[in-house]
């Protein structure tokens, strides 16, 4: 039988905390919890970007688990030991000399390159779909250089459930395509991502460690928030009205990146939201609360918690008592126990929509990009995503409203999934290949990690 390491040094990369979108905060605890999961005395690392490093304290099922920032610098000051420009080079560089001994001597006397040679495990999440150039080549440098900076370095990487591709550029395919050979695993969390990497990959050997598993942010826990502020609502167990929360992207208020319909939407996004308010309160007799999933100031051009209170002024007086807004600041785990006081919703941010999802709220995914489509596949309702990049908003409404007329079918589909979805993404990490390719990692129990294709029962047709 194969010895299971006890403590083992995990490191996660493309995971932070230090971010008001709580999708990526959704993604670095889920893959935490799981990491806990398999190996309960763990000692775990974010390797990220930070000007300081930091601890965190985290309380999963009850148990204390602490976690370390080991912070890099995506900088211009590439004088700094802990540029990722300085420690790629210094990689590189020692790499040409035959001694392993004076080359791990020089290695050693960088901190980080030191701390980066003890990880017994290294693991990447990629903020869930930043493996790509969909973003640009900043946002994919900022994410595969630490990747790199690991298989350099020598250690064996996983790549864990995320959205990949599409690489657009010959060079991010070049990168993508080196990253995925020298991965030990690549985890996908839709069918069109494994396509991707398989076809990448090419070679059927190498492609075989292509696998499919949910997305990790379906066994967050929800916590209820300290300080709730909903602004009145209150949730009567004699409620006959339908409470719907609406999350309203700040991203795709705004027209994208670029401020100029970078997504390619047939729809305007701000009429749309106000169409998808007038249905649920006027039509269907809902109270709605507007939700965000992204926080931030005025100045912080993505956050739905600006564009939901503009919303929110502007039409309070109108539905008074039946407008609401989740006002102050949430982590992922609260922002996740206030959706699910929800009967219904209705999410542009992915996450927000996976929040509902995976405490059996029925839902609909407002989309602009096709993680959408392909999570939602993973659990066979695709049916429930709407694209404004292809749709127009007649379409768009419809869909909506014949999906809250059936909420109660999806729910019960729901109830009937989801322990498996949960027990799938909790045992991520059992009997993955040990980083020495020959000892296995025992895990607790439960089931491994496949190449099958994940099918679940289909429901809503």
């Amino acid at each position: 039988m194969n010895n299971r390491i006890k403590s083992p040094k995990v490191c996660l990369l493309g995971a932070t905390f230090e971010t008001n979108n709580m999708g990526v905060g959704a993604l670095t605890y889920s893959s935490i919890k799981c990491i806990a999961h398999t190996f309960p005395d763990a000692r775990i690392t974010l390797l990220d970007y930070g000007k300081e490093a930091k601890e965190y304290t985290l309380d999963i099922n009850g148990k204390k688990v602490h976690v370390e920032l080991l912070n890099l610098r995506f900088s211009k000051k590439l004088l700094l030991r802990n540029n990722i420009a300085q420690l790629l080079f210094i990689t590189v560089l020692t790499t040409l000399i035959p001694s392993k001994r004076l080359r791990d001597r020089i290695r050693s006397r960088n901190l980080f390159l030191n701390r980066i040679k003890e990880f017994d495990i290294v693991a990447a999440i990629s903020g869930g779909d930043s493996f790509s150039d969909i973003y640009g080549l900043n946002r994919f440098f900022y994410v595969t250089l630490p990747q790199l900076l690991v298989i350099l370095a020598g250690k064996k990487l996983i790549l864990l459930p995320q959205t990949i591709g599409p690489f657009k550029g010959l060079l991010s395919r070049v990168i993508s395509k080196y990253i995925m050979n020298k991965a030990t695993t690549v985890y996908s969390r839709d069918s069109e991502s494994s396509g991707v990497a398989k076809s990448l990959l090419g070679n059927k050997s190498v492609a075989d460690k292509v696998r499919l598993c949910y997305d990790v942010a379906f066994v967050l826990d929800p916590k209820k928030p300290g300080n709730m502020d909903l602004g009145g609502m209150r949730f009567d167990k004699d409620e006959s009205t339908c409470t719907v929360g609406l999350n309203v992207s700040g991203l795709l208020f705004a027209g994208g990146y670029t401020q100029n319909n970078m997504f390619g939407l047939k729809v305007n996004y701000k009429e749309l939201v106000y169409s998808i308010i007038e249905l649920l309160i006027e039509t269907k007799g809902a109270r709605v609360i507007l939700t965000p999933h992204v926080f931030g100031t005025p100045d912080h051009m993505e956050s739905d918690s600006v564009v939901c209170t503009q919303i929110y002024d502007e039409l309070k007086d109108r539905y008074k008592g039946r407008l609401f807004i989740a006002q102050g600041m949430y982590n992922q785990n609260e922002i996740k126990y206030i959706i699910g006081l929800c009967d219904f919703f209705i999410g542009s941010r992915m996450h927000s929509c996976i929040a509902a999802i995976s405490q059996s709220v029925p839902a609909v995914a407002v989309a602009y990009s096709r993680k959408f489509q392909g999570v939602m596949e993973s659990i066979e309702l695709p049916d429930i995503v709407v694209d404004p990049r292809s749709m127009n908003q007649e379409e768009i409404i419809d869909i909506i409203e014949k999906t809250f007329d059936k909420r109660a079918d999806m729910k019960k589909h729901l109830d009937s999934i989801l322990p498996g979805v949960k027990e799938r993404v909790l045992n991520l990490f059992n009997d993955l290949q040990a980083p020495d390719g020959k000892s296995g990692f025992k895990a607790n129990s439960g089931v491994s990690p496949s190449n099958e294709s994940i099918s679940v029962k289909k429901v809503c047709q």
